[in-house]
This record gives C-alpha cells, sequence and structure tokens, in this order.
C-alpha cells in the first residue's frame, strides 16, 4: 500500500545502493516560440530529487493544449519549474528523496507535474505522485493524472456538482471531456456534452453522457433545455472561454454553475450581469498548473481517495487516440491542433 500522497512524510531514510543522479537524459525542449517545428530533442540536466522528491523512469507523457500554448509563448512555466513542456506522465520510480516514505524504487506511478513531462526521467514533489491503478496499462496511465485533477477540482470542488443535477461538459472529445463525462456518470449526474461532428458526439454517449450535441450544427441551448424540460444545466465545465460566454450563462439552470477552465474562443467577452443575477448564478475561472504545491498536494489526495476507485471498478478509463514517439513531439502537436483528436495523445520515450 502506498501512503497518501498528500500525507508529510512521518520519517526519513535512505536507499541502500540506490544512486543519487541518473546522469543526462533526452527531452523535447522548446527552440524559440513558434510552431511545432520548434520543438527539439535535447539534453536535459541530471536529475536529482530533492529531499521530498522522486525520480521516475517515464513511460509516457501526455499531451496538453497548455502545452501548444507554451510552445507559441504564450504560457510561460510557473517559477521554478522547468522550462521543457509536459504536466502528466506515467512512469516507475528510479530515486527516491531522503524524507520521502511510501515509495520504493520500481514502484509504477502516474504524477501531476508542473512541467518537464517531455523527457526520458522527470523530477517531481511525492506529493503530486499516484500510483497507477490496479490493471491499469502503464503507458496509458499518462493520460489520467492532469484531467481527472482537473475535472474534479472543477466539477466538485468548485462546482459543487451534486447527484441528479445536470452537467454540460464544452469539449466532451477532448482529454479533459472524456474524463469530464465518465466521472460525471459515475457521481450521479445528468450529463450532457458538445464536440465537433456527429461521430465525435455519439462517442460521448458510449462514455456514459446522456445528450451529445453536435456543436458544428446544434445549438447547446436549446438542445439542453430541451432535454431537461426547461431546467437548464447546473454545472457547465467550459473550455472554450469568451466564445461561449453569453451562451454559457443562458443556458444555466436557476443557481447553475459555470466554471471556465480554457479559452480556446478567446479570452475578452461581455457578461450580461442582469441575465447572471436573474438566474442567481455563478460564475468561476480557475486553472490548475499555478496553484501553490499544497493546494496540488490536497487535489491529489482527493483524486486517489475518489477517483481512483472509479477507475480500478472501470467506470472510468482514459480515452488515447494515438501513441507518438518521444522524438515526433511535432506531430503530437500536430495532431491534436488538427482538432481531430478522441481523448488523449501520449509522447513515448
Amino acid at each position: 500500500m502506498h501512503a497518501s500522497p498528500a500525507a508529510p512524510p512521518s520519517a526519513t531514510r535512505h536507499l541502500p545502493g540506490a544512486p543519487r543522479s541518473l546522469g543526462d537524459v533526452r527531452g523535447v525542449t522548446i527552440s524559440a516560440p513558434g510552431g511545432p517545428a520548434k520543438l527539439t530533442v535535447s539534453e536535459l540536466p541530471d536529475q536529482t530529487p530533492g529531499p521530498e522528491e522522486l525520480v521516475l523512469h517515464v513511460a509516457s507523457a501526455g499531451v496538453n493544449r497548455a502545452d501548444l500554448l507554451q510552445r507559441a509563448g504564450k504560457y510561460p512555466p510557473p517559477p521554478g519549474a522547468p522550462d521543457w513542456p509536459g504536466l502528466e506522465v506515467s512512469g516507475t520510480v528510479a530515486l527516491v528523496g531522503d524524507a520521502v516514505t511510501g515509495w520504493s524504487v520500481g514502484d509504477r506511478a502516474v504524477a501531476l507535474l508542473d512541467g518537464g513531462g517531455y523527457a526520458e526521467q522527470v523530477r517531481v514533489r511525492a506529493s503530486q505522485v499516484l500510483p497507477v491503478p490496479a490493471g491499469m496499462d502503464l503507458v496509458d496511465a499518462a493520460a489520467l493524472p492532469e484531467a481527472a485533477c482537473t475535472v474534479w477540482s472543477n466539477l466538485v470542488d468548485v462546482g459543487r456538482l451534486r447527484p441528479d443535477e445536470w452537467l454540460l461538459v464544452h469539449g466532451g472529445s477532448g482529454g479533459v471531456g472524456t474524463i469530464a463525462v465518465q466521472v460525471g456518470a459515475a457521481l450521479g449526474t445528468r450529463v450532457a456534452v458538445t464536440a465537433g461532428g456527429r461521430e465525435r458526439a455519439d462517442r460521448c454517449l458510449a462514455l456514459g453522457a446522456s445528450l451529445a450535441v453536435d456543436h458544428r450544427s446544434e445549438d447547446f441551448v436549446a438542445a439542453v433545455r430541451d432535454a431537461s424540460d426547461g431546467r437548464g444545466a447546473d454545472v457547465v465545465l467550459d473550455v472554450v472561454g469568451a466564445a461561449y460566454l453569453e451562451r454559457n450563462v443562458e443556458v444555466l439552470a436557476t443557481g447553475g454553475r459555470l466554471v471556465v477552465v480554457g479559452m480556446q474562443g478567446g479570452r475578452r467577452a461581455e457578461l450580461d450581469l442582469g441575465r447572471l443575477l436573474a438566474r442567481r448564478a455563478t460564475v468561476a475561472g480557475t486553472t490548475l498548473r499555478s496553484r501553490k504545491p499544497e493546494e496540488k498536494a490536497q487535489i491529489v489526495h482527493e483524486v486517489l481517495t475518489h477517483v481512483w476507485p472509479m477507475v480500478e471498478d472501470g467506470r472510468v478509463r482514459p480515452v488515447v487516440h494515438a501513441r507518438v514517439p518521444l522524438d515526433e513531439a511535432a506531430l503530437a502537436h500536430e495532431l491534436l491542433e488538427s482538432g481531430e483528436v478522441f481523448g488523449k495523445v501520449l509522447l513515448v520515450p
């Protein structure tokens, strides 16, 4: 059994014979802000863990839209994070910091990172590491940590989602969206999604959605209100941002909560406060990457407690569109930018 990732270490220890570093490793760096061609395979600095850190041999790294923004020069890493991209990995423990308990060399793990996941090895706070769920493929497990932490913290902590409510997930075919649909269904809510194209929308139904709207040809406000007998959505999880703000407020039920976690459709829009007040609604915006370490540790602990059982009993599973070699990171970014990905793209060293 692993100790709770969020719990403080209760003792310090050394691993007899374990090296204190593993030498230089390869990773994908950004040569200059720009397109996918700016991703370059480079030698990275020595990965030596601090007292409360682990080093993982990376089996797989998740590719996220935040990585695309970082590559374009629009989303710099937080202070102290590596300059190279990557917010989540799976792998095996290679080195254990002196103050870390509950982990041993060779353990299978996934990690939520501040950055640096596009590499053969990563260094990460032990409080942001989770065991690979029982029965889960090690490579595919990298599709879980960022999405699971984003979904749980925003649907439950911020959105206060409750059973029998209506949840609307925009981008239901994306990495976050596919997990949000499954977690929402597992929590006993009725899930509506938007996705681009009828085929992609219908695939969300197979994940547990009750209503799937093709945003290219259908009005999600009308569809959700009709399916909910005029009630609307109690919680909206939105990755679009400005382009959907007006309609998101319109689709909210009385007392509804709009949680914005992305800005794929822009960052500035007008908000009709009268409509917001009439619905007694709430608009919240959150990011995960810039949170303090103790906040991330708490979210990781909640995911271990509440989401990991859903994964282990099959109610939630990672949806992987493609596995791409680490050396072809540019192709992985092109895939994600194409808008045709269903689920996650993974980089495999």
